[in-house]
């Protein structure tokens, strides 16, 4: 059998080379670590919600709560202190204001454009991103308009436009289309430019899958019991595929996005490191969720110490190429790295 880049030994043999030495004590393993985790790799999704209790916790996601603006610019402030760069916004959004055509996506004055506001206001230093889909606004809990059971693509890009373009005017610094239609990447683009919001970046759900890890974070924006037992089959990626996901970081590339993103995050790490080495653009993966929430049922339970597997999980999504993480840990990881 003739040898093969993976079958020779360029480094040397043992005992020679012992690679426990570099192992041995803490500073060494500082010294030569691959990766590093800062608060400047993370991206910090929040719930935002209008009235009530400034903060209501969402059971499913433990330590995670929906915010009122002024809870949501207090945590603003302590996300700033701690250096994360951005926050990512999704609204809750009450039953009587969803509708079939998502028009509460665009209204000035829902609870996302005046939180946009309120963080530019008081909070300037801190970059801020809005999820663009219309599953917590729609009666129906889909991402796009729907007729006779179908999901309409080209119908429903023009809603996105609306709301990016509401999101534009309300501050936002980028806009994250999580809907998985298709083209939906440069129709945006197209009008944020046409209406003097060039500087408004783009980063594109390119590899957003039909996951079933997505089940407390339909519950912390109202969309689950809306959708049912529907799924979102025939927009987000199947499981399966690999190769499709270079297909659609292709396009959003050639559409005029800024930034691609992988989601879920540790079950598809394979994505994440083909997508980055494919294009080299700034990528990022989103934990979602039901991975942040099987950490913490393992923690509480004792099957898992919290605070190692949180760290853990956050430098896999690093050495498999991402740039930056979306995650629900983001204050609890920086307070952890503090520690170290």
């Amino acid at each position: 059998m003739s040898e093969t880049k993976h079958s020779r030994q360029p480094f040397g043999q043992y005992p020679r080379i012992r690679m426990r030495r570099n192992r041995s004590d803490d500073w060494v393993r500082r010294l030569t670590a691959e990766q590093v985790l800062t608060p400047a790799d993370f991206i910090w999704p929040v719930f935002v919600k209008e009235g009530g209790a400034a903060k209501e916790p969402i059971p499913s996601l433990p330590g995670v709560s929906r915010l009122t603006v002024p809870a949501l610019v207090k945590a603003a402030e302590q996300a700033a202190k701690l250096g994360i760069p951005m926050l990512s916004l999704f609204p809750y959004v009450p039953k009587e204001r969803k509708t079939e055509d998502a028009r509460e996506a665009y209204r000035k004055g829902n609870v996302i454009d005046k939180a946009i506001r309120a963080l530019k206001k008081a909070v300037p230093e801190i970059g801020i991103m809005s999820d663009v889909a219309l599953d917590p606004y729609i009666s129906h809990g889909q991402d796009g308009l729907e007729r006779g059971g179908r999901i309409l693509n080209d119908e429903t890009i023009e809603v996105l436009i609306k709301q990016s373009l509401a999101l534009a005017d309300a501050g936002c610094d980028v806009v994250g289309p999580s809907d998985m239609m298709d083209g939906r990447i440069g129709r945006i683009r197209d009008a944020l430019d046409a209406n003097g919001y060039s500087h408004v970046k783009i980063m594109a759900y390119s590899a957003k899958y039909a996951s079933n890890f997505y089940g407390p974070f339909r519950e912390a924006v109202g969309s689950k019991s809306a959708l049912g037992r529907a799924d979102k089959r025939t927009y987000q990626m199947d499981p399966a595929n690999g190769d499709e996901a270079l297909r659609e970081g292709a396009l959003d590339v050639a559409e005029g996005a800024d930034m691609l993103m992988v989601k879920p995050g540790l079950p598809y790490l394979d994505v994440l490191w083909r997508m980055k080495q494919q294009f080299g653009m700034p990528t990022f993966a989103y934990q979602v969720s039901g991975e942040y929430a099987m950490i913490k049922a393992a923690a509480q339970n004792g099957w898992l110490d919290n605070d190692k597997c949180v760290l853990e999980a956050l430098m896999c999504f690093k050495r498999a190429g991402a740039d930056g993480i979306l995650t629900y840990s983001a204050i609890e990881a920086c307070t952890l790295l503090q520690k170290l």
